[in-house]
């Protein structure tokens, strides 16, 4: 039998949620750089009837996201990926959140793009905080959509990055680009690829940041937004759900604001507090 597969790439508060709503039925390929909460994971997937594999990866590392969809393409039919990986501003340096949240997503959205069924969906997480910062310049843009995955953290206007509450942001929104761009690749092979920028979510990085220099302007935020609470991981999931199932085959390339409205309520004049240098972060 030849089974159809879904790739999780990161198995924090997201990945699990999407893993466990989206996996019956099929072969459930996980993957992290960290082995202890893989193997978590993995374990409270299987205990609950899903058919796991598990995989280590380095997203950063063009040679082992190769192996991954190689792996996953072994496994059966790839019609599904989520990859939702990656490192905030709490956790990392400028320049381990460039090589992890943007490098990383245009190497999964170039290996997965030669693996990826007919009529399979891939799910990239970005970040509302790619909504809070002023668009880049159109030959910014170009440049972090068509350029080789290799050259990207070689970009001048990348390098000269060195804050990771600027490096989060300005990855967040190349992932948009870099989106936009695939969605024509994966389109020669009959599936589609978007993203879906979360808003403050209550996984374990979302609480890191609530309890960060910026957590004050988050909890304004979420306190000025239209739903007025914080959201889950079973929301992404929920989002991610419909964009990689059938109700969602005419849209590809684009991106799904999943935030509560607090993007919004910013744009009309809300109390909310952020800026560019320091934004919320999903």
């Amino acid at each position: 039998m030849n089974h159809d597969v879904l790739t999780v790439i990161g198995v924090g508060g997201m990945g699990h949620a999407i893993a466990r709503r989206l996996g019956c039925g099929k072969t459930v390929l996980l993957a992290d750089n960290n082995e202890e909460a893989l193997i978590g994971v993995a374990e409270s997937l299987s205990a609950a009837g899903h058919h796991i594999e598990s995989s280590s990866v380095d997203v950063s590392s063009a040679d082992s996201v190769r192996a991954l969809a190689a792996l996953a393409a072994s496994l059966g039919n790839v019609t599904q990926l989520a990859h939702t990986a990656g490192l905030s501003p709490s956790q990392a340096s400028a320049k381990a959140i460039l090589a992890v949240d943007l490098l990383g997503v245009a190497l999964v959205l170039q290996e997965f793009g030669e693996v990826i069924a007919p009529g399979g969906a891939g799910v990239v997480i970005a970040s509302m905080a790619s909504h809070l910062l002023p668009p880049l310049s159109s030959e910014h843009q170009y440049a972090l959509a068509h350029d080789p995955p290799g050259e990207l953290l070689q970009l001048d206007f990348i390098r000269r990055v060195s804050e990771p509450a600027f490096a989060y942001p300005i990855a967040k929104q190349a992932n948009l680009v870099r989106v936009r761009a695939a969605s024509a690749h994966w389109g020669r092979r009959r599936a589609r690829v978007n993203s879906i920028s979360p808003g403050i979510i209550f996984t374990p990085m979302g609480q890191r940041e609530l309890g960060s220099p910026v957590g004050d302007g988050m909890r304004s935020m979420i306190a000025a937004s239209a739903t007025g609470r914080i959201g889950t991981p079973d929301d992404i999931a929920a989002a991610a759900a419909f964009l990689l199932g059938p109700d969602a085959t005419f849209i590809t390339g684009t991106d799904l604001l999943v935030d509560g409205g607090a993007v919004a309520a910013l744009a009309a004049g809300g109390k909310g507090t952020a800026s560019p240098r320091h934004p919320a972060r999903g």
